[in-house]
């Protein structure tokens, strides 16, 4: 993805209209196949200046194929009277150089850490080894393989990075998942376990760490069944996988 970045100066009695203009043209941008995403931006302390963020699918998609196609336009002639204020207009793309800042715990914090985990992996796996469709998927499995599943969700949902120091990381994750054909009712099954064993050690139910939560047992559990195709051709380099909040948590206003 490339952003493009485009700053603006308003004069305070413009503002309304210019905020307004962009209401109506982020309609296009909506639409237009070649935009990832967008917003706009007020400066606090020089209210007259905005930045409008625009992710566009590459460069060459937006000069060529959002400025050529049927969006732009209808685009143009909304923003169009503001165009000459414009004072940059840039595409940057990123260094890699990112994270999350400190605002809101982990999902691993907020879980309960490793201990919380560990329970969870615990309870869901003496369920397992009784379960007619999940026990011959886990056949065999050693005595800490419960804890060995609590290190991987520590360490992808932010904790310490116990499963790539003692475990093989994702590469070792991978391997455990070759040539074991987990079908569609298999996952499902797995997933819904899972999250019962989550009822019962007590992980937290509120809304947003449960979305989370549950969006990384789909995520993964898809990845499972793709990676134990019989067929599978798995990127052994890829990097362990992160999760974090699909919003942030919510508290209430004191």
């Amino acid at each position: 993805m490339i952003t493009e970045y485009i700053r603006y100066r308003i004069p305070a009695d413009r503002a309304d209209a210019f905020e307004e203009a962009y209401r109506r043209a982020a309609g296009q941008l909506a639409v237009a196949p070649q935009c990832v995403d967008y917003d706009l931006s007020r400066c606090e302390e020089e209210p007259e200046s905005y930045i409008l963020r625009i992710g566009w699918t590459s460069t060459d998609d937006h000069l060529r194929g959002f400025r050529g196609g049927e969006h732009f336009g209808p685009f143009l002639a909304a923003i169009g009277d503001f165009v000459p204020l414009i004072e940059e207009m840039r595409h940057y793309r990123t260094t890699g150089i990112a994270g999350a800042g400190g605002s809101a715990p982990s999902l691993y914090d907020w879980a309960g850490g490793i201990d919380a985990l560990e329970r969870l992996t615990e309870e869901f796996y003496r369920v397992v080894i009784t379960d007619e469709l999940l026990a011959p998927v886990f056949a065999g499995m050693s005595g800490d393989h419960p804890k060995h599943v609590a290190a991987w969700l520590g360490e992808v949902f932010g904790g310490p990075a116990a499963y790539s120091r003692d475990h093989g990381g994702h590469a070792g994750m991978v391997r455990h998942h070759l040539g074991r054909a987990i079908t569609e009712e298999q996952r499902r099954r797995w997933v819904t376990l899972l999250l019962d064993a989550a009822d019962r050690v007590g992980l937290p139910d509120d809304p947003e760490f449960r979305a989370s939560f549950v969006g990384y047992l789909e995520w993964g559990s898809r990845m499972a069944v793709v990676l134990s195709a019989p067929d599978a051709r798995p990127d052994f380099d890829e990097p362990m996988p992160t999760w974090t909040w699909s919003r942030p948590p919510w508290t209430p206003e004191s």
